[in-house]
Protein backbone atom coordinates (compact mmCIF):
# COMPACT_ATOMS: atom_id res chain seq x y z
CA UNK A 1 0.00 0.00 0.00
CA UNK A 2 1.22 3.24 -0.91
CA UNK A 3 2.37 5.97 1.41
CA UNK A 4 0.45 9.37 0.56
CA UNK A 5 2.97 11.94 1.34
CA UNK A 6 2.03 14.76 3.77
CA UNK A 7 0.27 18.24 2.40
CA UNK A 8 1.51 21.60 4.00
CA UNK A 9 -1.02 24.52 3.84
CA UNK A 10 0.71 27.81 4.04
CA UNK A 11 -2.08 30.45 4.93
CA UNK A 12 -2.60 33.57 2.91
CA UNK A 13 -3.17 35.32 6.07
CA UNK A 14 -3.26 34.45 10.17
CA UNK A 15 -5.65 36.63 12.30
CA UNK A 16 -6.46 38.87 9.06
CA UNK A 17 -3.10 39.62 8.32
CA UNK A 18 -2.17 39.11 4.72
CA UNK A 19 0.81 37.79 3.81
CA UNK A 20 1.29 38.22 -0.10
CA UNK A 21 5.19 39.48 0.27
CA UNK A 22 4.91 40.33 -3.35
CA UNK A 23 2.01 42.88 -3.09
CA UNK A 24 3.78 43.96 0.11
CA UNK A 25 6.71 44.84 -1.72
CA UNK A 26 4.79 46.79 -4.13
CA UNK A 27 3.03 48.74 -2.19
CA UNK A 28 5.90 49.99 -0.47
CA UNK A 29 7.68 50.87 -3.67
CA UNK A 30 4.97 53.02 -5.22
CA UNK A 31 4.40 54.63 -1.73
CA UNK A 32 8.24 56.00 -1.47
CA UNK A 33 8.72 56.23 -5.75
CA UNK A 34 7.34 59.11 -6.12
CA UNK A 35 8.56 61.26 -2.92
CA UNK A 36 12.19 59.27 -2.37
CA UNK A 37 13.09 57.20 -5.22
CA UNK A 38 12.65 59.57 -7.80
CA UNK A 39 14.01 62.78 -7.27
CA UNK A 40 17.55 60.60 -6.01
CA UNK A 41 17.76 59.16 -8.87
CA UNK A 42 17.13 62.44 -10.75
CA UNK A 43 19.94 63.85 -8.75
CA UNK A 44 22.21 60.61 -9.40
CA UNK A 45 21.37 61.02 -13.74
CA UNK A 46 22.67 64.99 -13.23
CA UNK A 47 25.82 64.15 -11.06
CA UNK A 48 26.20 61.35 -13.25
CA UNK A 49 26.05 63.10 -16.83
CA UNK A 50 28.19 65.85 -15.55
CA UNK A 51 31.34 63.50 -14.31
CA UNK A 52 30.43 61.85 -18.20
CA UNK A 53 30.90 65.46 -19.53
CA UNK A 54 33.95 65.69 -17.69
CA UNK A 55 35.45 62.32 -18.98
CA UNK A 56 34.30 63.57 -22.38
CA UNK A 57 35.60 66.61 -22.73
CA UNK A 58 38.70 65.53 -21.62
CA UNK A 59 39.10 62.77 -24.04
CA UNK A 60 38.10 64.92 -26.72
CA UNK A 61 40.76 67.59 -25.97
CA UNK A 62 43.37 64.66 -25.55
CA UNK A 63 42.10 63.48 -29.12
CA UNK A 64 42.84 67.08 -30.63
CA UNK A 65 45.90 67.47 -29.49
CA UNK A 66 47.18 64.36 -30.47
CA UNK A 67 46.36 65.31 -33.91
CA UNK A 68 47.89 68.79 -33.61
CA UNK A 69 51.00 66.92 -32.18
CA UNK A 70 51.31 63.95 -35.39
CA UNK A 71 50.37 66.75 -38.16
CA UNK A 72 51.83 70.09 -36.76
CA UNK A 73 54.49 69.38 -33.73
CA UNK A 74 58.29 68.83 -34.36
CA UNK A 75 59.63 65.72 -33.40
CA UNK A 76 61.26 65.20 -30.10
CA UNK A 77 64.86 65.67 -31.63
CA UNK A 78 63.54 68.82 -33.20
CA UNK A 79 62.44 70.05 -30.12
CA UNK A 80 64.88 69.63 -27.92
CA UNK A 81 68.93 69.38 -28.42
CA UNK A 82 70.03 65.97 -29.66
CA UNK A 83 73.58 65.05 -30.76
CA UNK A 84 74.40 61.57 -30.71
CA UNK A 85 77.34 60.02 -28.51
CA UNK A 86 80.19 58.84 -30.04
CA UNK A 87 83.23 57.35 -29.81
CA UNK A 88 86.56 59.89 -29.29
CA UNK A 89 90.20 58.37 -30.63
CA UNK A 90 91.54 60.89 -27.95
CA UNK A 91 89.39 60.78 -24.76
CA UNK A 92 87.95 57.08 -25.66
CA UNK A 93 84.81 56.21 -23.47
CA UNK A 94 84.98 59.19 -21.39
CA UNK A 95 82.64 61.51 -23.32
CA UNK A 96 79.87 59.07 -22.39
CA UNK A 97 78.16 59.54 -19.26
CA UNK A 98 78.13 57.01 -16.08
CA UNK A 99 74.77 55.09 -16.61
CA UNK A 100 73.46 52.79 -13.39
CA UNK A 101 70.84 50.50 -14.39
CA UNK A 102 68.42 48.59 -11.76
CA UNK A 103 66.50 45.84 -11.90
CA UNK A 104 63.91 45.30 -8.80
CA UNK A 105 63.25 41.64 -8.75
CA UNK A 106 60.96 39.51 -6.20
CA UNK A 107 60.79 35.84 -6.75
CA UNK A 108 60.62 36.54 -10.70
CA UNK A 109 61.59 32.80 -11.17
CA UNK A 110 60.68 33.04 -14.75
CA UNK A 111 61.60 35.97 -15.92
CA UNK A 112 64.91 36.96 -14.35
CA UNK A 113 67.45 35.66 -17.11
CA UNK A 114 65.84 37.44 -19.79
CA UNK A 115 65.67 41.10 -17.97
CA UNK A 116 69.10 40.39 -17.03
CA UNK A 117 70.57 39.13 -20.25
CA UNK A 118 68.62 42.23 -21.37
CA UNK A 119 70.37 44.95 -19.72
CA UNK A 120 73.76 43.10 -20.01
CA UNK A 121 73.43 43.43 -23.97
CA UNK A 122 72.86 47.51 -24.27
CA UNK A 123 74.95 49.36 -26.37
CA UNK A 124 77.18 51.37 -23.97
CA UNK A 125 80.96 51.46 -23.35
CA UNK A 126 81.44 48.63 -20.59
CA UNK A 127 83.39 50.55 -18.48
CA UNK A 128 80.54 53.74 -18.25
CA UNK A 129 77.61 50.81 -17.04
CA UNK A 130 77.14 49.50 -13.90
CA UNK A 131 73.93 47.13 -13.70
CA UNK A 132 72.34 46.54 -10.24
CA UNK A 133 70.18 43.79 -9.81
CA UNK A 134 68.46 44.53 -6.81
CA UNK A 135 66.48 41.50 -5.66
CA UNK A 136 64.59 41.37 -2.90
CA UNK A 137 63.09 37.40 -3.11
CA UNK A 138 61.94 35.55 -0.34
CA UNK A 139 62.81 32.04 -1.55
CA UNK A 140 66.40 30.95 -0.89
CA UNK A 141 66.73 29.02 -4.39
CA UNK A 142 65.27 31.79 -6.65
CA UNK A 143 67.86 34.05 -4.83
CA UNK A 144 71.00 31.74 -5.65
CA UNK A 145 69.73 31.28 -8.92
CA UNK A 146 69.94 35.07 -9.78
CA UNK A 147 73.05 35.28 -8.33
CA UNK A 148 74.51 32.94 -10.28
CA UNK A 149 72.89 34.47 -13.35
CA UNK A 150 74.93 37.48 -12.12
CA UNK A 151 78.40 36.10 -11.32
CA UNK A 152 77.66 34.35 -15.12
CA UNK A 153 77.42 38.07 -16.65
CA UNK A 154 80.38 39.39 -14.15
CA UNK A 155 82.61 36.67 -15.76
CA UNK A 156 82.19 37.98 -19.26
CA UNK A 157 83.39 41.73 -18.09
CA UNK A 158 80.00 43.03 -16.88
CA UNK A 159 80.10 45.35 -14.12
CA UNK A 160 76.91 43.57 -13.06
CA UNK A 161 75.94 43.70 -9.03
CA UNK A 162 74.34 41.46 -7.00
CA UNK A 163 72.34 43.17 -4.50
CA UNK A 164 70.15 42.01 -1.63
CA UNK A 165 68.61 43.74 1.54
CA UNK A 166 68.02 42.12 4.91
CA UNK A 167 64.00 43.60 5.00
CA UNK A 168 61.39 44.33 2.29
CA UNK A 169 60.74 47.30 3.71
CA UNK A 170 59.23 50.54 1.57
CA UNK A 171 58.89 47.71 -1.45
CA UNK A 172 59.92 48.25 -4.91
CA UNK A 173 60.74 52.39 -3.92
CA UNK A 174 62.32 51.10 -0.36
CA UNK A 175 64.81 48.82 -2.92
CA UNK A 176 65.17 51.28 -5.42
CA UNK A 177 66.23 54.05 -2.71
CA UNK A 178 68.66 51.75 -0.97
CA UNK A 179 70.38 51.01 -4.27
CA UNK A 180 71.19 54.48 -4.82
CA UNK A 181 72.92 55.07 -1.24
CA UNK A 182 75.78 52.33 -2.18
CA UNK A 183 79.06 53.71 -2.73
CA UNK A 184 79.76 52.55 -6.26
CA UNK A 185 77.05 54.11 -7.98
CA UNK A 186 78.18 57.67 -6.84
CA UNK A 187 79.93 58.63 -9.85
CA UNK A 188 76.19 57.81 -11.96
CA UNK A 189 74.37 60.20 -13.61
CA UNK A 190 71.84 58.84 -15.01
CA UNK A 191 69.53 55.61 -13.49
CA UNK A 192 67.67 53.35 -16.25
CA UNK A 193 64.93 51.63 -14.57
CA UNK A 194 63.44 48.44 -16.00
CA UNK A 195 61.31 46.03 -14.12
CA UNK A 196 61.87 42.12 -14.37
CA UNK A 197 60.07 41.36 -17.12
CA UNK A 198 61.14 44.03 -19.42
CA UNK A 199 63.64 43.38 -22.56
CA UNK A 200 64.92 46.43 -23.68
CA UNK A 201 66.60 47.03 -27.02
CA UNK A 202 70.37 46.83 -27.13
CA UNK A 203 70.10 50.77 -28.37
CA UNK A 204 67.99 51.81 -25.83
CA UNK A 205 70.45 53.83 -24.04
CA UNK A 206 72.01 55.35 -26.77
CA UNK A 207 68.49 56.79 -28.15
CA UNK A 208 67.74 58.53 -24.68
CA UNK A 209 70.59 59.28 -23.08
CA UNK A 210 71.79 62.31 -25.50
CA UNK A 211 67.99 63.75 -24.70
CA UNK A 212 69.35 64.23 -20.67
CA UNK A 213 73.01 65.23 -22.00
CA UNK A 214 71.38 68.03 -24.40
CA UNK A 215 68.90 69.69 -22.13
CA UNK A 216 70.16 69.85 -18.47
CA UNK A 217 66.50 71.09 -17.83
CA UNK A 218 65.03 67.12 -18.61
CA UNK A 219 64.38 64.79 -16.06
CA UNK A 220 63.04 62.36 -17.01
CA UNK A 221 62.57 60.06 -20.57
CA UNK A 222 60.12 57.55 -20.98
CA UNK A 223 60.01 54.62 -23.40
CA UNK A 224 56.69 53.01 -24.74
CA UNK A 225 55.63 49.59 -23.73
CA UNK A 226 55.26 46.50 -26.07
CA UNK A 227 53.68 43.49 -24.61
CA UNK A 228 55.08 40.02 -25.97
CA UNK A 229 52.10 38.05 -24.86
CA UNK A 230 49.00 40.14 -25.73
CA UNK A 231 47.99 37.75 -28.37
CA UNK A 232 48.24 35.06 -25.72
CA UNK A 233 44.53 35.65 -24.41
CA UNK A 234 41.24 38.12 -24.57
CA UNK A 235 42.09 38.98 -21.43
CA UNK A 236 45.77 40.19 -22.41
CA UNK A 237 43.72 42.08 -25.72
CA UNK A 238 41.99 44.22 -23.60
CA UNK A 239 44.75 45.25 -21.25
CA UNK A 240 46.45 45.84 -24.72
CA UNK A 241 44.04 48.25 -25.53
CA UNK A 242 43.85 50.05 -22.16
CA UNK A 243 47.56 50.77 -21.92
CA UNK A 244 48.03 51.28 -25.59
CA UNK A 245 45.60 54.64 -25.54
CA UNK A 246 47.61 55.54 -22.26
CA UNK A 247 50.90 55.31 -24.42
CA UNK A 248 49.67 56.83 -27.69
CA UNK A 249 47.42 59.60 -26.15
CA UNK A 250 48.04 60.15 -22.65
CA UNK A 251 51.68 60.12 -22.26
CA UNK A 252 52.48 61.90 -25.41
CA UNK A 253 49.55 65.17 -24.68
CA UNK A 254 51.15 65.23 -21.72
CA UNK A 255 55.02 65.09 -22.62
CA UNK A 256 53.97 67.52 -25.85
CA UNK A 257 51.64 70.09 -23.56
CA UNK A 258 53.08 70.66 -20.39
CA UNK A 259 56.43 68.63 -20.60
CA UNK A 260 54.30 66.26 -17.06
CA UNK A 261 52.99 62.72 -16.95
CA UNK A 262 53.06 59.76 -14.95
CA UNK A 263 56.40 57.90 -14.73
CA UNK A 264 55.60 54.28 -15.54
CA UNK A 265 57.91 52.80 -12.99
CA UNK A 266 59.86 51.22 -15.12
CA UNK A 267 61.04 51.59 -18.63
CA UNK A 268 62.36 54.72 -18.25
CA UNK A 269 65.88 57.25 -17.37
CA UNK A 270 66.25 59.35 -14.51
CA UNK A 271 68.43 62.12 -13.79
CA UNK A 272 70.05 61.24 -10.72
CA UNK A 273 69.96 64.89 -9.35
CA UNK A 274 66.56 65.24 -10.15
CA UNK A 275 65.50 62.17 -7.80
CA UNK A 276 67.71 63.50 -4.99
CA UNK A 277 66.53 67.33 -5.60
CA UNK A 278 62.92 65.58 -5.42
CA UNK A 279 63.24 63.81 -2.38
CA UNK A 280 64.42 60.56 -3.43
CA UNK A 281 61.87 57.57 -3.40
CA UNK A 282 59.06 57.71 -0.88
CA UNK A 283 56.52 54.44 -0.12
CA UNK A 284 53.58 56.32 1.17
CA UNK A 285 51.47 55.42 -1.34
CA UNK A 286 51.74 52.25 -3.58
CA UNK A 287 52.51 54.36 -7.23
CA UNK A 288 55.88 55.33 -5.42
CA UNK A 289 56.96 56.32 -9.59
CA UNK A 290 53.67 58.33 -9.68
CA UNK A 291 54.73 59.88 -6.55
CA UNK A 292 58.43 61.10 -7.63
CA UNK A 293 57.23 62.48 -11.19
CA UNK A 294 55.12 64.66 -9.61
CA UNK A 295 57.60 65.81 -6.98
CA UNK A 296 60.20 66.40 -9.33
CA UNK A 297 57.50 68.22 -11.20
CA UNK A 298 56.91 71.08 -8.87
CA UNK A 299 60.36 71.97 -8.38
CA UNK A 300 60.70 72.98 -12.23
CA UNK A 301 61.69 69.63 -14.29
CA UNK A 302 60.84 68.17 -17.38
CA UNK A 303 59.60 65.02 -18.49
CA UNK A 304 60.15 63.75 -21.96
CA UNK A 305 58.55 60.89 -23.53
CA UNK A 306 59.54 58.81 -26.84
CA UNK A 307 56.67 57.07 -28.10
CA UNK A 308 59.45 55.50 -30.71
CA UNK A 309 61.35 54.23 -28.38
CA UNK A 310 59.76 51.02 -26.86
CA UNK A 311 60.76 47.77 -24.44
CA UNK A 312 59.69 44.68 -24.59
CA UNK A 313 56.48 43.35 -21.45
CA UNK A 314 54.95 40.92 -20.11
CA UNK A 315 50.98 41.38 -19.32
CA UNK A 316 48.91 39.36 -16.31
CA UNK A 317 47.64 36.65 -18.00
CA UNK A 318 45.64 35.43 -15.10
CA UNK A 319 42.23 37.68 -13.63
CA UNK A 320 43.93 37.02 -10.19
CA UNK A 321 46.89 39.12 -11.41
CA UNK A 322 45.36 41.12 -12.94
CA UNK A 323 42.74 42.32 -10.58
CA UNK A 324 45.66 43.09 -7.96
CA UNK A 325 47.74 44.89 -10.68
CA UNK A 326 44.49 46.86 -11.05
CA UNK A 327 43.65 47.86 -7.15
CA UNK A 328 47.16 49.10 -7.08
CA UNK A 329 46.91 51.59 -9.68
CA UNK A 330 43.48 52.50 -8.82
CA UNK A 331 44.01 52.87 -5.38
CA UNK A 332 47.64 54.48 -5.56
CA UNK A 333 46.47 57.30 -7.55
CA UNK A 334 43.40 58.08 -5.65
CA UNK A 335 45.91 58.19 -2.23
CA UNK A 336 48.57 61.01 -3.55
CA UNK A 337 45.91 62.95 -4.70
CA UNK A 338 44.74 63.32 -1.01
CA UNK A 339 48.43 63.77 -0.11
CA UNK A 340 49.27 65.82 -2.63
CA UNK A 341 46.61 68.02 -3.35
CA UNK A 342 47.75 71.03 -1.42
CA UNK A 343 51.12 70.77 -1.78
CA UNK A 344 50.11 71.11 -6.02
CA UNK A 345 48.20 74.35 -4.99
CA UNK A 346 50.72 75.85 -2.88
CA UNK A 347 53.31 75.44 -4.71
CA UNK A 348 55.06 78.55 -6.61
CA UNK A 349 57.68 76.89 -9.42
CA UNK A 350 55.11 75.60 -11.16
CA UNK A 351 52.98 77.95 -13.69
CA UNK A 352 48.62 77.90 -12.81
CA UNK A 353 47.87 76.45 -16.08
CA UNK A 354 49.90 73.34 -14.85
CA UNK A 355 48.39 73.07 -12.04
CA UNK A 356 44.85 72.94 -12.93
CA UNK A 357 46.35 70.07 -16.03
CA UNK A 358 48.10 68.11 -12.96
CA UNK A 359 45.04 68.38 -10.39
CA UNK A 360 42.24 68.36 -12.88
CA UNK A 361 43.06 66.51 -15.93
CA UNK A 362 45.87 64.12 -14.64
CA UNK A 363 44.29 63.32 -11.03
CA UNK A 364 40.45 63.99 -10.92
CA UNK A 365 39.27 63.20 -14.35
CA UNK A 366 41.51 60.29 -15.07
CA UNK A 367 42.56 58.65 -12.24
CA UNK A 368 38.95 59.58 -10.06
CA UNK A 369 35.80 60.46 -12.49
CA UNK A 370 36.85 57.76 -15.20
CA UNK A 371 36.54 54.74 -12.90
CA UNK A 372 33.40 56.40 -11.07
CA UNK A 373 31.06 57.25 -13.91
CA UNK A 374 32.01 54.09 -15.64
CA UNK A 375 30.62 52.26 -12.58
CA UNK A 376 27.35 54.70 -11.11
CA UNK A 377 26.49 55.92 -14.48
CA UNK A 378 26.56 52.87 -16.82
CA UNK A 379 26.26 49.84 -14.45
CA UNK A 380 24.00 50.92 -11.81
CA UNK A 381 21.49 53.92 -12.92
CA UNK A 382 20.95 53.70 -15.94
CA UNK A 383 20.22 50.03 -14.89
CA UNK A 384 17.88 51.57 -12.21
CA UNK A 385 15.94 53.70 -14.76
CA UNK A 386 14.90 50.60 -16.53
CA UNK A 387 12.58 50.37 -13.52
CA UNK A 388 11.47 53.57 -12.78
CA UNK A 389 10.27 55.13 -16.00
CA UNK A 390 9.70 58.72 -14.67
CA UNK A 391 13.31 59.15 -14.54
CA UNK A 392 14.64 60.38 -18.47
CA UNK A 393 18.40 60.16 -19.24
CA UNK A 394 19.45 62.00 -22.00
CA UNK A 395 19.99 60.16 -25.44
CA UNK A 396 23.38 61.67 -25.37
CA UNK A 397 24.17 61.11 -22.24
CA UNK A 398 23.45 57.04 -22.56
CA UNK A 399 24.69 56.43 -25.82
CA UNK A 400 26.55 59.40 -27.77
CA UNK A 401 29.30 59.87 -25.05
CA UNK A 402 29.75 56.71 -24.04
CA UNK A 403 30.09 55.91 -27.76
CA UNK A 404 32.71 58.94 -28.68
CA UNK A 405 34.57 57.89 -25.12
CA UNK A 406 34.80 54.29 -26.95
CA UNK A 407 35.83 54.61 -30.15
CA UNK A 408 38.38 57.43 -29.08
CA UNK A 409 39.72 54.44 -26.77
CA UNK A 410 40.39 52.35 -30.40
CA UNK A 411 42.75 54.84 -31.64
CA UNK A 412 45.70 53.52 -29.55
CA UNK A 413 45.49 49.37 -31.20
CA UNK A 414 43.37 49.81 -34.59
CA UNK A 415 44.10 45.94 -34.74
CA UNK A 416 41.97 45.68 -32.05
CA UNK A 417 39.02 47.71 -32.90
CA UNK A 418 36.64 44.65 -33.98
CA UNK A 419 36.99 43.77 -30.61
CA UNK A 420 35.44 47.52 -28.96
CA UNK A 421 32.72 45.60 -27.72
CA UNK A 422 33.67 42.97 -25.60
CA UNK A 423 36.28 45.88 -24.00
CA UNK A 424 33.15 47.99 -23.34
CA UNK A 425 31.76 44.61 -21.15
CA UNK A 426 35.64 43.77 -19.64
CA UNK A 427 35.77 47.91 -18.45
CA UNK A 428 32.63 47.72 -16.80
CA UNK A 429 33.25 44.57 -14.93
CA UNK A 430 36.44 45.99 -13.97
CA UNK A 431 34.66 49.56 -13.09
CA UNK A 432 33.67 48.44 -9.48
CA UNK A 433 36.50 47.03 -8.57
CA UNK A 434 38.59 50.02 -9.47
CA UNK A 435 35.83 52.05 -8.05
CA UNK A 436 36.26 50.56 -4.65
CA UNK A 437 39.83 50.62 -4.83
CA UNK A 438 39.26 54.45 -5.58
CA UNK A 439 37.53 55.23 -2.44
CA UNK A 440 39.97 53.18 -0.61
CA UNK A 441 42.81 55.07 -1.65
CA UNK A 442 40.63 58.54 -1.40
CA UNK A 443 39.72 57.62 1.95
CA UNK A 444 43.14 55.70 3.23
CA UNK A 445 41.21 53.02 4.38
CA UNK A 446 41.94 49.20 4.78
CA UNK A 447 43.89 47.76 1.97
CA UNK A 448 45.55 51.75 0.90
CA UNK A 449 49.07 50.27 1.09
CA UNK A 450 48.70 46.85 0.25
CA UNK A 451 51.59 45.59 -1.83
CA UNK A 452 50.72 42.74 -4.28
CA UNK A 453 53.81 41.64 -6.82
CA UNK A 454 51.91 40.96 -9.93
CA UNK A 455 52.89 37.29 -11.03
CA UNK A 456 54.94 37.26 -14.72
CA UNK A 457 54.48 33.47 -16.56
CA UNK A 458 57.69 34.60 -18.93
CA UNK A 459 58.54 31.84 -21.46
CA UNK A 460 56.26 29.66 -19.94
CA UNK A 461 53.82 31.02 -21.58
CA UNK A 462 54.28 29.47 -24.69
CA UNK A 463 55.41 25.79 -23.68
CA UNK A 464 53.15 23.09 -22.26
CA UNK A 465 54.26 23.93 -18.84
CA UNK A 466 52.32 27.11 -18.34
CA UNK A 467 50.12 26.01 -15.69
CA UNK A 468 53.21 24.65 -13.56
CA UNK A 469 55.21 27.59 -14.15
CA UNK A 470 52.40 29.46 -13.40
CA UNK A 471 51.46 28.00 -10.01
CA UNK A 472 54.58 28.59 -8.83
CA UNK A 473 54.68 31.99 -9.89
CA UNK A 474 51.30 32.69 -8.17
CA UNK A 475 52.87 30.61 -4.87
CA UNK A 476 56.11 32.78 -4.77
CA UNK A 477 54.54 36.34 -6.00
CA UNK A 478 51.40 36.61 -3.89
CA UNK A 479 53.05 37.73 -1.11
CA UNK A 480 50.83 40.69 0.22
CA UNK A 481 52.11 43.42 2.78
CA UNK A 482 49.72 41.98 5.86
CA UNK A 483 48.73 38.72 6.58
CA UNK A 484 44.97 37.70 6.31
CA UNK A 485 42.94 35.01 7.55
CA UNK A 486 42.21 32.00 5.34
CA UNK A 487 38.53 33.05 3.38
CA UNK A 488 36.70 31.49 1.00
CA UNK A 489 36.83 31.84 -2.67
CA UNK A 490 33.47 33.88 -3.04
CA UNK A 491 34.54 36.36 -0.17
CA UNK A 492 38.59 36.66 -1.64
CA UNK A 493 36.70 38.06 -5.15
CA UNK A 494 34.15 39.91 -3.39
CA UNK A 495 36.36 41.97 -1.52
CA UNK A 496 39.74 41.54 -3.94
Amino acid sequence: MVESQPKFFIPDSINGVNFDVAAQIKMVWEVIKAPLIVPLLNLAVYISLAMALMLFMERVYMGIVIILVKLFWKKPHQRYKFEPLQDDEELGNSNYPVVLVQIPMFNEKEVYKVSIGAACNLSWPVDRLVIQVLDDSTDPTIKQMVEMECNRWASKGINIVYQIRETRGGYKAGALKEGLKRNYVKHCEYVAIFDADFRPEPDFLRRSIPFLVGNPDIALVQARWRFVNSDECLLTRMQEMSLDYHFTVEQEVGSATHAFFGFNGTAGIWRIAAINEAGGWKDRTTVEDMDLAVRASLRGWKFLYLGDLQAKSELPSTLRAFRFQQHRWSCGPANLFRKMVMEIVRNKKVKFWKKVYVIYSFFFVRKIIAHMVTFFFYCVVIPLTILVPEVHVPIWGAVYIPSVITILNSVGTPRSIHLLFYWILFENVMSLHRTKATFIGLLEYGRANEWVVTEKLGDSVNNNNKNKSGDAAKKNNAIKATPKKTRSKFVERSVS
